[in-house]
């Protein structure tokens, strides 16, 4: 529960930084992408495991059924107090399911992407925003004092690792893309003259970026056609052929053959 009890202490600074110069900056720019990338999910129920800052993530989805799960449940927000670890949704009776900036601040991020799976319909899809480690922000974590602040107290999982896992849970990566190039700065002036980093960002160092958006399809398993293989068998002075499925040979009875003419 202690843990439990970090995390939530976590979320909490984690939404005020969102407040601040940098994280409206940041929140405005994900808004957008994720705007792009929510038209294109299709489905009934859309899902977001916790809650950061005061834009509305889910305001271009077009389902009709919008739920927010929040552990520290955020006053005047339709908002159903839940740990990401141990959602309160049946199962496969999600399309979409958002995780902003989650995975970086739980207790068991392994324990939340089976959730995910769980509730998921399938070829439904998961949405996450996430720190990169390898950029201006992962070193502005790695050199902060500690105790650290939000967001540099969070974990920061690799891209890389993130699609590992993904893969062990049965998710094909569609698509993703990367976000901020800026250095985490906090006055406005200086980050509206480096606009232009985001720009060349794209270009000359993709990996380099501060947020990595990843969206991931659940796969469904088909069922795998049995094989059929085609035996000889000598009928009235005839070779007549007919199917075997698994070895088995089909019985085949010469009165219930009709003359033709």
């Amino acid at each position: 529960m202690k843990e439990n009890d970090t995390c939530s202490m976590q979320r909490r600074q984690l939404c005020e930084w969102f407040e601040s110069p940098l994280g409206r900056s940041l929140q405005a720019l994900e808004a957008h992408h994720l705007r792009a990338v929510l038209s294109g999910l299709y489905g009934t129920v859309v899902a977001q495991l916790g809650h950061i800052g005061k834009l509305d993530l889910m305001d271009a989805c077009s389902a009709p059924t919008r739920i927010l799960l929040d552990y520290n449940g955020i006053a005047n927000r339709c908002t159903i107090r839940s740990l990401p670890e141990a959602l309160p949704l049946d199962t496969k009776s999600a399309d979409v399911v958002m995780l902003p900036h989650t995975l970086d601040f739980c207790q068991d991020p392994h324990q939340v992407l089976r959730e995910v799976s769980r509730v998921l319909r399938p070829e439904g899809n998961v949405v996450i925003l996430g720190f990169n480690p390898l950029s201006f922000w992962g070193f502005r974590r790695f050199i902060a004092r500690r105790p650290r602040m939000a967001p540099w107290c969070g974990k920061f999982f690799r891209l890389s690792r993130i699609k590992d896992w993904l893969e062990l849970l049965d998710f094909d990566t569609t698509h993703g893309m990367m976000l901020y190039y800026r250095p985490p700065v906090q006055n406005e002036g200086v980050m509206h003259r480096l606009h232009f980093l985001d720009k060349m960002g794209d270009r000359w160092w993709p990996m380099m970026a501060a947020v990595y958006l990843v969206v991931a399809k659940k796969r469904v398993l088909g069922v795998t056609p049995l094989p059929v293989s085609w035996k000889t068998k000598r009928i009235a002075g005839r070779v007549a052929t007919q199917p075997t499925v698994r070895g088995i040979v089909l019985p085949f009875n010469p009165r219930r053959v009709k003359r033709l003419g």
